[in-house]
């Protein structure tokens, strides 16, 4: 098979659901979805099962496959420069006792990557459960598919509208239907990330971030844009006062899926 000619699939593992599409050129076919029933943040289990029998279904061996994972599956974490750590070990290492202060000692392995970041910079961590990745990377090879990517919908979908925020200073809220997580920078650099359990409503929004602006209120006088991406609102857009929405780009197919919405994320 021609590297040209390769399938390519999206998957999304949705907090109480998962979806999967497949890529054609810029455009996403949409193959479904399937519920379960959440049972909090050990749910990645039935959800990869449910996704192994939505890749039964509709791949070919040979096919790619990336995977979007929601933020009621992931962890992030702000790991301070410190002029001390001499090599990617150490600063390995240094990001999980970061982790561990915010969470607590795991009961899990978790498996962490960091944002590239130059020398005086904080960075950003961002965690998965290593058995998470196991699995789905046994499930993928099982199905003879080249797993391509794996990422928290934060990254998905800072990657994708990051060219349209203003340089600098910004607060950028991923808000899905139980989660919401907050990502902030200040003159260029990252100064916080929280993942806090939310509602995706206009009112439980405008109590989250009227909250961040006051916590934030001491730490700068330079102006905040604010920009709010909620992939579940997808026939009522949100109406929260001071925020820039941001949505993808609208398509002809009309799918209303907030999974579809997501997996539109992956570049």
């Amino acid at each position: 098979m021609s590297l040209l000619s390769r399938e390519r699939y999206v998957a999304v593992l949705g907090a109480s659901g998962v979806g999967l599409g497949q890529r054609r050129g810029s455009e996403t076919l949409w193959l479904g979805s399937v519920g379960f029933i959440d049972e909090g943040f050990h749910a990645w289990a039935v959800a990869l099962e449910t996704l192994d029998r939505l890749l039964a279904e509709h791949t070919r061996p040979g096919a790619e496959l990336s995977v979007v994972i929601s933020g009621h599956f992931s962890r992030f974490c702000l790991v301070p420069w410190s002029e001390q750590i001499s090599s990617p070990v150490e600063l390995l290492g240094f990001a999980r006792l970061c982790f561990e202060d915010l969470y607590g000692i795991p009961t899990q392995p978790w498996s962490l990557v960091l944002s590239a970041e130059p020398a005086g910079y904080d960075r950003i961590a961002t965690a998965l459960p290593e058995d998470l990745l196991a699995r789905l990377r046994s499930l993928a090879s099982g199905r003879g598919l080249r797993l391509r990517s794996v990422q928290p919908y934060l990254m998905a979908a800072f990657n994708h509208f990051d060219p349209s925020f203003d340089a600098g200073d910004f607060l950028f809220v991923v808000a899905e239907p139980v989660r919401s997580v907050l990502l902030m920078a200040r003159e260029g650099r990252w100064t916080s990330v929280r993942s806090v359990g939310s509602s995706d409503s206009d009112a439980a929004l405008t109590a989250l971030i009227g909250r961040e602006h006051q916590l934030q209120a001491s730490t700068s006088e330079r102006p905040l844009s604010v920009y709010l991406h909620t992939p579940a609102r997808i026939d009522s857009h949100p109406e929260v006062p001071g925020v820039h929405l941001r949505t993808l780009e609208e398509d002809r197919t009309c799918v209303h899926d907030c999974l579809y919405v997501m997996s539109r994320a992956v570049a």
